[in-house]
């Protein structure tokens, strides 16, 4: 889990350079050389940006093949983080459980893939 920093005001231009785009989960499979237990996840984010991959720690209430077809959001224009060898692309979103486990972000109804946050 990352660690919390004390939250400062930012500009409407600061969050405007946050790229938040809802994708699709096409695949996810287990990634057991990560250091702690996460999923590898490639989500569709649309034709601007195309299929990207990360890894995250969701293995307290997902199960890889329940990700799939999911739609779920992601900050898109992070750059690429190497994680046991593996390339994360993107930053999935979610917010944190009282025990502190993910709980990914989604839209309430299904919506395009790569439509951005506003």
């Amino acid at each position: 889990m990352a660690e919390e920093t004390e939250a400062t005001t930012i500009t409407w231009q600061d969050f405007a350079r946050i790229d938040i785009r809802v994708g699709t989960v096409v695949d996810a499979q287990p990634f057991p050389e990560a250091r702690k237990p996460a999923i590898k996840l490639w989500v569709d984010f649309g034709p601007e940006r195309g299929t990207l991959q990360t890894s995250a720690q969701l293995t307290q209430h997902y199960r890889p093949d329940a990700l799939i077809g999911r739609q779920v959001a992601g900050v898109v224009n992070v750059p690429p983080k190497r994680i046991a060898g593996f390339e994360s692309q993107f930053l999935v979103l979610g917010f944190p459980d009282e025990f502190g486990h993910v709980v990914l972000i989604r839209p309430d109804f299904p919506v395009p893939n790569g439509g951005r946050l506003f």
